[in-house]
C-alpha cells in the first residue's frame, strides 16, 4: 500500500513538472509571438509607406513611361 502511495506521489509531482514547464514554454511562446506580430506591423507599414512612394513617383513621370517592361 505504501509502494502505492509513493508510486501516485512521484507521478503528481511528475505531472506537476511537466505542468509548470508547459506554463513556462506557453509564456515565452506567447513572448515570441507578440514580438513577431509587433515586427510585422513595422514591416507592414513600412511597405505602405514605400508603396506610396512608389505611387506618387509614378504619378510624376511622364505619361508612356509608366509601363514596367
Amino acid at each position: 500500500m505504501l509502494n502505492e502511495f509513493n508510486a501516485l506521489e512521484s507521478k503528481i509531482a511528475q505531472a506537476v513538472a511537466l505542468c509548470r514547464s508547459l506554463r513556462e514554454e506557453n509564456t515565452l511562446l506567447r513572448q515570441q509571438l507578440a514580438a513577431v506580430e509587433a515586427e510585422k506591423k513595422r514591416l507592414v507599414e513600412r511597405m505602405d509607406t514605400a508603396r506610396e512612394r512608389l505611387e506618387q513617383l509614378a504619378q510624376r513621370l511622364p505619361e508612356g513611361e509608366t509601363a514596367i517592361p
